[in-house]
């Protein structure tokens, strides 16, 4: 699951590299709800795996894979 909002430059580069590797994923956009924007704006883009938060600000490629692999 990627956390997202409009305008977040990091936010984008985290969706290419999840689209990148292949990974399906949904989106959520914090953008006016506000328990979303108190739980997560400070950390974005945050993806979590398996509602686990897996990455912060930056998804490496390489870490990601072996998460993924490591769920598999």
């Amino acid at each position: 699951m990627l956390f997202h909002a409009e305008g977040c430059h990091l936010c984008e580069r985290a969706r290419s590299v999840l689209r990148e590797n292949g990974v399906p994923f949904r989106e959520i956009d914090i953008t006016g709800d506000p328990d979303l924007e108190a739980t997560y704006r400070e950390w974005l883009p945050v993806v979590e795996i398996d509602g686990w938060r897996a990455f912060v600000y930056y998804v490496d490629p390489g870490a990601l894979r072996r998460k993924i692999g490591a769920q598999s």
